[in-house]
C-alpha cells in the first residue's frame, strides 16, 4: 500500500500566484495589443491569430489613410498663386497754397504707412510755385491715398497704370533657389579638392556664381519694394492770381511817382556802376604812382646824338635888310640924283 506523500502549503500558494500573475499580464497584453478596444470581435480571435492580425490592419488602414488624403487633394480646390502688381499713378491739382497743399500730402503718405521721395519746387515769371512730390505708400493704402491727394485741389489730370510681374518674381525666386544649390555644390567640391590647380578653378567657379546670386538677390529685392510699395507723383500749382484792372488813367502824381522811381533806379545804377569800376580805378592809380616815383627814374636815359666830323655845320642866319617905305624911296633916289 503506497503512502500519498503530502504538498507544501508552501508551494500551493506558489503556484497560485504564478497563475494569477500570468492572467494580470495576458490581460494587459492583450489591452495593449488591441489599442486599447475591449470589443466582442478581439477577445474571439486567438492569440496566435492576433499577432498577425494587426499587420493587414495596418496596412489596410494605411491604404484607407492614403486613399483618404488622395481623396482629399482631389476635391480640395487649388490654392490661388499669390499676384504681384507694381502700381504708379500720377496727379494734377491746382491748388490756392502750394506750400500748405504739400504738407498735406505728405502727412497722407506718412499717415498711410509710406513716405516722401524727391521733390522739386520751381516759381515762375509772375511768381506761381508749383512742386513735384514722389511719394511711396503701401499697396493696400494706394485708392484711399489718391483719394485723399485728390480732394486738396482742382483735379487737373489722373494716370495710373498697373503692371503684373508675377512671372518675374516666380522666375526669380526659381533661379535663387538654383544658384544657391549650385554654389553648395561647388563649396562641396572645394572641400574634397586636393590639387592646388582644382582650388583655383573652383574659387574662381564660386566667385561667377556667386556674384550672379548676389544679382539676382538685389532683383528680387527691386521686385519686392516695387509691387509692396506703390509710386504715387503729384504735381501741384497754384491758382492764377487775377489782377484789378483800373479804370482810372494815370495822372499828374501817378508820372510824378513813376519819373521820382525812375531816378531813383538810375542813381541806384550809377552806384553800383561806380562800386564796380572802383577797385579797378584805385589799383591803377597805384600802378601809375608806382611806374612814376620808383620804377621811372631808374630807368637809363638815352643820350643826346653827336654830331658827325665831317658834316657841314648849320648855316648862319644872317639878319634881313629892312626895306624902306615906298614914299621914302622916291625922295632918297632924287636926293641921290641931285647930289
Amino acid at each position: 500500500m503506497r503512502t500519498r506523500r503530502s504538498v507544501p502549503p508552501a508551494r500551493v500558494l506558489a503556484a497560485v500566484l504564478l497563475t494569477a500573475a500570468l492572467a494580470v499580464t495576458g490581460c494587459s497584453g492583450a489591452g495593449g495589443a488591441s489599442g486599447g478596444s475591449d470589443t466582442a470581435a478581439d477577445r474571439a480571435v486567438p492569440a496566435d491569430q492576433r499577432a498577425v492580425a494587426p499587420e493587414g490592419a495596418k496596412q489596410g488602414a494605411s491604404g484607407a489613410d492614403g486613399a483618404g488624403a488622395s481623396a482629399g487633394r482631389a476635391t480640395a480646390p487649388p490654392e490661388a498663386a499669390a499676384q504681384h502688381v507694381i502700381r504708379t499713378a500720377s496727379l494734377t491739382v491746382r491748388v490756392k497754397d502750394v506750400p500748405k497743399a504739400l504738407a498735406e500730402a505728405r502727412a497722407t503718405a506718412e499717415n498711410a504707412g509710406g513716405h516722401v521721395g524727391d521733390e522739386t519746387t520751381t516759381r515762375d515769371d509772375e511768381g506761381r510755385e508749383r512742386t513735384r512730390v514722389v511719394l511711396r505708400v503701401p499697396v493696400e493704402r494706394y485708392e484711399e491715398v489718391l483719394a485723399d491727394l485728390e480732394g486738396t485741389g482742382k483735379l487737373l489730370e489722373r494716370r495710373a497704370k498697373a503692371q503684373d510681374v508675377t512671372d518675374q518674381v516666380v522666375d526669380v525666386e526659381s533661379r535663387i533657389t538654383t544658384q544657391r544649390a549650385s554654389v553648395a555644390r561647388i563649396r562641396e567640391l572645394m572641400d574634397r579638392a586636393t590639387r592646388l590647380s582644382d582650388v583655383v578653378t573652383l574659387e574662381g567657379e564660386l566667385s561667377t556664381r556667386q556674384a550672379d546670386l548676389e544679382s539676382l538677390l538685389a532683383r528680387q529685392e527691386s521686385l519686392k519694394d516695387r509691387t509692396s510699395l506703390a509710386t504715387v507723383t503729384l504735381s501741384l500749382s497754384e491758382t492764377p492770381v487775377e489782377k484789378a484792372a483800373k479804370d482810372d488813367d494815370p495822372g499828374f502824381l501817378d508820372a510824378l511817382a513813376g519819373g521820382w522811381d525812375a531816378f531813383v533806379t538810375m542813381l541806384r545804377w550809377l552806384a553800383v556802376a561806380v562800386g564796380a569800376v572802383l577797385p579797378f580805378a584805385v589799383v591803377a592809380a597805384l600802378l601809375v604812382l608806382l611806374w612814376l616815383k620808383a620804377v621811372r627814374p631808374r630807368l637809363p636815359r638815352r643820350p643826346e646824338p653827336v654830331p658827325a666830323p665831317g658834316a657841314p655845320g648849320p648855316l648862319p642866319v644872317f639878319p634881313s635888310a629892312s626895306r624902306p617905305a615906298r614914299g621914302g624911296t622916291g625922295e632918297d633916289t632924287e636926293e641921290g640924283g641931285k647930289g
